[in-house]
Formats: C-alpha cells, sequence, structure tokens
C-alpha cells in the first residue's frame, strides 16, 4: 500500500492537467472532436460493462464453487450446455455491433474530402524540423506557426512534410493524422467556437519533437477577412536604414514579410500580434500562459534569435552569431517584429 499511494498521488497529478479547453481531447471544442469523444466512450462503457461481467462471474464461481475441506466430490460439469455457449456468444456479438455501427458511420463520415467543395476554406500544411507551414491556395496566402481560420466553414486541410514523419493535431479539435515523405493526406476540421487551440506535432521526429507546437485561431467570418487583406497589404520593413538592409541580407534570405523575401523559412508577416516565439515562447505582452515563464515579445525575439538552437535543439535557423549579428542588431531586428502587429 506504502509503494501504490505514491503512484496513484502522481497519477492525480498528471491526471489534473486533463480538460484545457484549448488542448484536451476530453473536452471537445468542436463537431469532430466530439464525434470522436463520443464513440471513445461508447467503447469505454462496453467495455466497462464487459470487465465488470467478468469479474462479478469470476469472483461469484470462485467463491460459490471453491472446494470445502473434506469435500472430494466431483463439481457438477456444464460442458456442452448449449444454453451457456449460446449466451457467451450472442451478447459479444450484440456488444460488438454497438460498437460496429457508430465506428464505421463516424469512419467514413470523416473521411469525407472537401478539397473541391467551393465553401470550405483550404489549407496546405507543411510540416518542417520543428515548425508549421499554413499555405492558403485560394487566398495567395502562406503564413507559419498560427492558423487561422473562419468559425463557419468546413477546413480542408492537405498535409505534407517536408522532411521526415511528423503528426499534425490539435487536440481540443480533432483527431490526428500524419505527414508523410512522399505523399499528401487530406482530411477536414470544424472550429466553430472562436478561441485559440494549441496544435502539436503527434509524432517523434526528433530532439524537439516536444517543442514543435502551433496555435489553431478560430476568428469570426468578419475578422478572417480582415486578416486576408492585413496579410495581404505590402511589408513594413524597418524604420532604422541600418536594421533594414541587416534585416534585408540576413533574414529575408530565408523568411518572408509581407510581400519581400522568400519563403523557406516561417512567414513572420504579423509576428508581434502572435501568441508565441517560434510556437512556444509565449509572449507576455500578447496573453500569459500560467504555465510558462512569459516575458515579453521583443524579449522574446531577442532570446531566440541570439541562441536558437537553445530553445529548439536541431532546428535549421542559425543562430544571429552565425550569421554575423551584433547584439545591437539582434536588438534592433527584434524591436522591428515585436513591432510588427497586424490589424484585425
Amino acid at each position: 500500500m506504502k509503494r501504490i499511494l505514491p503512484l496513484l498521488a502522481m497519477m492525480a497529478l498528471l491526471l489534473s492537467a486533463c480538460g484545457r479547453a484549448d488542448l484536451s481531447a476530453l473536452n471537445p471544442q468542436g463537431p469532430v472532436a466530439k464525434d470522436q469523444y463520443d464513440l471513445m466512450i461508447i467503447a469505454i462503457v462496453i467495455m466497462t460493462i464487459v470487465c465488470v461481467a467478468v469479474f462479478a462471474i469470476w469472483f461469484y464461481v470462485l467463491f460459490r464453487f471453491r472446494r470445502r475441506k473434506g469435500d472430494k466430490t466431483i463439481p457438477k460439469q456444464i460442458e456442452g450446455n448449449h444454453k451457456l455457449e449460446i449466451i457467451w456468444t450472442v451478447i459479444p456479438i450484440l456488444l460488438l455491433v454497438v460498437l460496429v455501427v457508430p465506428t464505421v458511420q463516424q469512419v467514413f463520415g470523416q473521411a469525407k474530402d472537401y478539397s473541391n467543395d467551393p465553401n470550405a476554406i483550404q489549407v496546405k500544411v507543411t510540416s518542417h524540423l520543428y515548425w508549421w507551414e499554413f499555405e492558403y491556395p485560394q487566398l495567395g496566402i502562406t503564413t507559419a506557426q498560427e492558423l487561422v481560420v473562419p468559425s463557419d466553414k468546413k477546413i480542408s486541410f492537405e498535409l505534407v512534410t517536408a522532411d521526415v514523419k511528423h503528426s499534425f493535431w490539435i487536440p481540443a479539435i480533432g483527431g490526428k493524422l500524419d505527414t508523410n515523405p512522399g505523399m499528401s493526406n487530406r482530411f477536414y476540421l470544424e472550429f466553430p467556437k472562436e478561441g485559440v487551440y494549441r496544435g502539436k506535432c503527434a509524432e517523434l521526429c526528433g530532439p524537439s519533437h516536444g517543442l514543435m507546437e502551433f496555435k489553431a485561431k478560430s476568428v469570426s467570418p468578419a475578422e478572417f477577412e480582415q486578416w486576408q487583406a492585413a496579410m495581404k497589404a505590402p511589408a513594413v520593413m524597418p524604420a532604422d536604414a541600418h536594421i533594414a538592409e541587416v534585416f534585408q541580407s540576413a533574414c529575408l534570405a530565408c523568411h518572408a514579410v509581407g510581400d519581400q523575401g522568400e519563403s523557406s523559412a516561417p512567414n513572420l508577416t504579423g509576428i508581434g500580434g502572435r501568441q508565441t516565439v517560434a510556437g512556444i515562447l509565449f509572449n507576455s505582452d500578447v496573453v500569459a500562459d500560467p504555465e510558462k515563464e512569459d516575458k515579453t515579445t521583443e524579449e522574446n525575439l531577442k532570446s531566440w534569435i541570439t541562441d536558437t538552437q537553445k530553445h529548439k535543439p536541431g532546428n535549421m535557423m542559425p543562430s544571429g552569431s552565425d550569421m554575423g549579428l551584433t547584439q545591437e542588431e539582434i536588438d534592433g531586428i527584434a524591436k522591428y517584429l515585436a513591432g510588427y502587429k497586424l490589424d484585425y
């Protein structure tokens, strides 16, 4: 008992984190997640009934027909009892039918392809080591680390990877799906409740797998229209000429802001208004997270640019010193990006 109590206490502590509306699969925030949750409950109920029945019968038989002192008789044999054989064959079949029918309905229902539906929002998700890229081919928009979607439409996803196998998962919105090298996978989700939900990589992909997070932001249709316009607006470059020159040569060779730069690295348009830097460094001036040691967006950007490997070991972005940036230049770039916010 002394060994079991600490174990139970640890499990209670771990399970105390379950139920967050932005993260937990046990607190569904969309119809896909709700259907999956209901199916899970049906399976748990059926398995619970089976386990309780089996153990009840086992305990009954164990005590009712136990050998008593001095009893040398052979117990009554029930082999060949057709009634019992029918009962323990039919009941499991009925339980399986109860589970199979909704399972098949959900599997085929959630496999529906909305890639050609003009009313659905198309999003191509590309997984990288260790960040997420979101391309809206209908809208001509590409962003990273923060998926923005309207609350009134189905979102049709095409999932691909730029390197190794990853797994796209927004626990509160729906089940995960892999991004496999050399192929694409498709599924859809719905985000009827406005809010920000945490997404994760659910496939071990390297040393920073646990840090490969993103945010999924569900907004009203009007806000989504405003976000589109803000994303398509011309880039706002640093006011300081030297910082603008350094940013152009050191950052825009890989990144993009507005209509400037390349897209082989995360798109930085509007990064100053995002909840996190690199998906894991929460910005206290945007939103506070009680689980994290929050810093401002500018402080997080300075820390990230100065030493990217400290925060995400194995990621592909060189640190500031490797790019030949001085601390003053890092500070200037961080200040500029922290002020780059989208008005929507």
